[in-house]
């Protein structure tokens, strides 16, 4: 079984060059979305997402 890689918002706001509340706008749009793995609404993003989001941003 292959296990997904979840980073953190600050994670991918850092390798974005973008502030966090981009991202959660950006999952709001639909452009970006997140992986909701709390109750408190914690964002993960899966890392093959970033990647295909940088792909498809050039």
């Amino acid at each position: 079984m292959v296990k997904t890689r979840l980073l953190k918002i600050k994670e991918v706001a850092e390798m974005l060059s973008v502030n966090p509340e981009t991202l959660r706008r950006w999952d709001r749009l639909g452009k970006l979305k997140a992986v909701i793995v709390s109750t408190r609404g914690d964002r993960r993003y899966k890392k093959e997402d970033i990647e295909k989001f940088l792909k498809n941003s050039n």
